[in-house]
């Protein structure tokens, strides 16, 4: 089955898994399979006057809505753009005397456009809103809970003269956002500003170690570029070659847990028990889980105690970065590692995050030349664990060239640039704003590079008055959360 822009995938129907996607032709690594702008999103309700509403780009300065004072767009192309989705939200919310929460303004969203519409397929979509999975049948009773929450709070807030919609619909959509909202990131991928329903994004199903990615493209709005604007949506977008037939596969998690661990996340969150290879045959966990190498093998009980204190260790390092103790951090890092380094291997997972930590913590503390000695040895760990074209691996790498640059190790930071450019045009592609942001880095990394061989003294001489009017942007302060997750989940 295909429909407006989807004619490369067809939707199919397994026992056990229910419907998923496949390819309908060939496809080599980076390229797009689909793009699809969203059914309904909205921005999360912590960052409503720092994210366009239309874009979900993060702006120094936003337009407000005059009518509702709560929806704030980049400029009056972005208002424009947004209008027909928030004509109804507007008018409401003056009624309301408030905005609801994320939830409830996301549901509104899609039955104001589902009354707009109609019910059945839109435009574009493999599936109708109503045959989305939303697995109220499996929610615990605190998830009940919740969803009676919602929907009284829906209710309240859902005007007389709109539509009215059966309880049973109203439900549905809120289990739909709770299992299948997608997580929907700013302009530089590093953080999670909104949730957005993408009816056929939903269809993929997961594998831990999968045939494609799903990057968020923010489209670009600008009103003085505006032969050039193009739609917010999604890519799906091939990270191997793919064969006509083959499924098309993405993945819900991130893959740098032990295998038991992300099934557990996979059950809790998305109900399903998660049987692929990676999982069955418990792949790469001895990597994750490796010991020190060497003559004298340390003992199960010394790997067990250096673990139960490296899961102590991160969880007071959270506790320190909540509260923006970035020193103490650094301090209980350092400790953790003197620990770790002669019982774990240099793939150990709980090594890994140690490392990752100091090197984005020490970066944003501008100590440079320790930053990348850790940052080194993280990616080195990575390369060994993550798929060759994984998003998340692309993004750690570049960090690290970025931290090399800083500490002045130009020919390592070089090789990282180019090693993280080659995964992101693969994952993100060459027009995303990461992407050409890493570009200009490559270029300016290759010129110094060159001066560098060419006269090491006048380089560091130049570098010095360069770093004056620095180009390469100082670390951004270290976030507590992680890289944004596909799906999003309320917590």
């Amino acid at each position: 089955m295909t429909k407006g822009g989807m004619e490369s995938v067809e939707l199919f129907t397994t026992e056990g898994k229910g419907r998923g996607l496949k390819a309908q032709k060939e496809f080599l690594p980076g390229d797009v399979i689909f793009a699809e702008p969203a059914y309904a999103a909205v921005v999360f309700d912590s960052l409503t006057h720092v994210i366009c509403h239309t874009c979900f780009k993060r702006q120094e300065r936003l337009h407000r809505c005059g009518q509702c004072k709560f929806a704030h767009y980049c400029d009056r192309t972005c208002q424009r753009a947004a209008w027909l989705n928030h004509k109804n939200e507007c008018s409401a919310i003056k009624r309301h005397g408030k905005a609801p929460t994320e939830n409830i303004r996301l549901a509104a969203r899609i039955l104001w456009k589902m009354e707009r519409e109609g019910t059945g397929l839109s435009e574009g979509c493999l599936v109708a809103i109503e045959e989305l999975q939303n697995h109220v049948d499996s929610f615990g009773d605190e998830e009940k809970k919740e969803l009676r929450a919602d929907v009284e709070s829906f209710l309240e807030f859902w005007p007389p003269h709109s539509q009215q919609f059966g309880m049973q619909l109203i439900s549905h959509i809120f289990g739909v956002i709770s299992c299948n909202g997608f997580t929907l990131s700013d302009q530089r991928g590093l953080q999670a500003v909104g949730v957005g329903i993408f009816p056929n994004l939903c269809q993929a199903n997961h594998d831990c170690w999968p045939n494609c990615t799903v990057v968020f493209n923010n489209g670009n709005h600008e009103a003085v570029r505006s032969m050039f604007h193009t739609q917010m949506r999604i890519e799906l977008r091939a990270l191997s070659k793919i064969s006509p037939g083959d499924e098309l596969t993405v993945s819900y998690v991130d893959f740098l847990s032990l295998s038991e661990e992300r099934r557990t996340q996979l059950k809790k969150q998305y109900y399903f028990d998660c049987t692929c290879e990676h999982c069955k045959k418990q792949l790469k966990d001895d990597l994750m889980l490796a010991v020190k190498a060497g003559d004298s093998k340390p003992s199960a009980d010394t790997v067990k105690e250096v673990i139960q204190l490296s899961k102590d260790t991160l969880e007071k390092i959270n506790k320190a970065r909540m509260e923006g103790h970035y020193h103490e951090v650094v301090k209980l890092c350092r400790d953790c590692l003197k620990k770790q380094e002669p019982v774990l291997g240099d793939t150990n997972i709980y090594l890994l995050r140690i490392l990752s930590i100091a090197s984005e913590v020490l970066s944003y503390l501008q100590m440079f030349e320790e930053a990348a000695d850790y940052a080194k040895r993280m990616v080195d760990g990575y390369l060994k664990i993550y798929h060759p074209n994984n998003a998340q691996l692309g993004m750690a790498v570049m960090r690290a060239g970025v931290t090399h640059w800083h500490a002045g190790l130009i020919e390592a930071g070089h090789g990282l640039i180019c090693k993280a450019y080659a995964i992101l045009l693969i994952t993100h592609g060459p027009s995303h704003p990461i992407t050409k942001d890493l570009e200009v880095m490559r270029v300016q990394t290759e010129m110094e590079l060159r001066m560098f061989q060419q006269n090491e003294f006048m380089y560091y001489k130049m570098r010095e008055a360069a770093l004056k009017n620095q180009t390469i942007q100082v670390m951004p302060e270290p976030s507590n959360e992680n890289a944004p997750s596909l799906f999003h989940k309320k917590e």
